[in-house]
Order: structure tokens, then sequence, then C-alpha cells
């Protein structure tokens, strides 16, 4: 008997030229088997890391009309997966998503910043709005930056390495947030680390080598991954290291000299998830 794939309602932007966002979310989680259902927060020209002024196509009433529209449609889905979301009225919009589907596992990236910053553009006021939608989640995916200004601690600056406790101390503290928290991309030594905690008490961590090169939306890729492979079955820890294996393929898939505010040459890559279905 076949089984109907999986399917997750993908609450993100969608930039056309950079590999980030939407057009890199949706690929993967197809190769895993998933069905991707995209909802674009807006339209953009580019991402918005390094590459301009992007042209942008938003009409903030797209997406409650959307979700209305699945609702009546009778849709289903097994997951809500969220990632960049510029102002609080998007934040609004994921939390209407889980009322709307309440037995949906709901995952959150809370993108705010990185290297110890906020990324420019983003109103202070998301913060809190992001606290309250992390409140709601199964489980949340910031890196060190989103951790310390979800938790309210000094931001954590540019380090070439830091310590496996930290991260581990953050994904602990955060779990009085949100049941689960996964903090990634800490970079430690030869190593990139994940740590993960929940309220359960228990706790893991990932390490994979590090590849020493900085490409936009790896984020992006390494949380669809987490996902698709989340809902084959896997516990986080394995879907975590899954997620960082195959961000490290991409990487080096990548010819040395290519412009870094492209993304990854995932396209190279993609197949390697289909394989793993089939094995």
């Amino acid at each position: 008997m076949t089984h109907a794939p999986k399917t997750v309602l993908c609450i993100h932007d969608l930039p056309g030229y950079g590999r980030a966002g939407l057009s890199v979310i949706v690929p993967v989680l197809s190769a895993l088997g998933v069905q991707a259902v995209a909802l674009p927060t807006s339209v953009l020209s580019t991402h918005t890391g390094g590459l301009g002024t992007p042209a942008k196509l938003s009409n903030p009433a797209y997406g409650p009309a959307a979700l209305e529209h699945y609702r009546r449609l009778g849709a289903k889905f097994d997951c809500i997966y969220s990632g960049y979301l510029a102002d609080v009225s998007q934040v609004h919009l994921v939390e209407q998503a889980f009322g709307f589907w309440p037995d949906a596992h709901k995952v959150v990236d809370p993108v705010m910043g990185d290297n110890g910053r906020m990324y420019r553009g983003l109103p202070s006021e998301l913060v809190p709005a992001l606290y309250t939608l992390c409140a709601k989640a199964d489980i949340i995916l910031p890196n060190m930056t989103e951790a310390a200004l979800l938790l309210g601690q000094p931001l954590p600056g540019i380090t070439p390495d830091l310590p496996p406790e930290e991260a581990a101390a953050q994904a602990s503290m955060l779990t009085r947030i949100c049941p689960q928290a996964l903090v990634t991309g800490v970079p430690a030594g030869r190593s990139i680390l994940c740590a993960g905690a929940s309220r359960s008490g228990e706790s893991y961590t990932v390490k994979t080598p590090l590849v020493p090169r900085m490409f936009h939306g790896t984020g992006d890729i390494f949380g669809a991954v987490f996902v698709g492979r989340l809902l084959q079955g896997n516990v986080p820890q394995a879907a975590a290291q899954a997620a960082a294996a195959f961000v490290g393929d991409c990487l080096r898939a990548t010819p040395e000299g290519v412009d870094e505010r492209l993304g990854v040459w995932l396209e190279a890559v993609l197949p390697r998830l289909s394989q793993s279905m089939a094995d």
C-alpha cells in the first residue's frame, strides 16, 4: 500500500536570485519525499544578504487569504515550518496557521541575526513577537545570536571558536520557552556544533567537520533537511546530524572562488537526498 507523502506548510520568503528561503526549502523537502506547500511572506528579486536592495512583491492580505483557502479545502498539514519573518504581522500569520492546524508539528526558525548582530531592517518589536511564537512551537532552531536575543542575553559577537558547553547551556535555557531547542552553527575549533535539549532533560551535541566558508541560505537548507528527516521518523539528534552532514556536502560541492552571496551549489548534491530515501 502506498502512503501519501507527509505535507509541510512552509512559511518563508521567496527570493528569486540567490539560493535561500523557499527556493532551497522546497526542492530539499521534495527530494526527501515530503510535499512542501509554499506560503511566501514576500517575493524578492534576490535574498537580502549583500545583493543590493531587492525588488519586492508583498501583499499582506495574501497570507491570511491563503490559509483560509487551505482550510476550506480541508488541507491537512503534518508540519508547519516557519523561517524569515520581516515584521510582526508575519509572525501573526504563523500563529494563525498554528491555530488552524493545532495537531501539526510546529518548527520555528526564529531568523533575526547572526555573528552577534540583528539583521538590518528588522524592527526591534520582532524579538518579543518571535519569543511568543517560539513559546507556541514544538521545536525551535536558533543560532547563538538568535538564542541570545530570545533569552535577553548580551549578543555573543564574532568569535572563531566557542565552548560547546556555552551552546549546550543556551539550548537548555531555551527549553523554558519551547519544549525542544536546537542551537545551530556553533564554531568549535575544526568542527561545527549543534546543541539540542528538551524539557525532559535530554540533551545532545552534533559535531561535523568545519568547512571554513560562509554562504547565504545554508541555514534554510539545514532546517529543511531537519524537518524532512523528522517527518521520516528520525529523532531530533539524528535529524540534526543528517542536516549538518548535508550542508557540509553542499559546501564541499561548491567550487572555490564562486560568489558566496549566491549560495551553495545545491543542485549537484540534491540527488543524494533522494538516494538516501531508497537506501
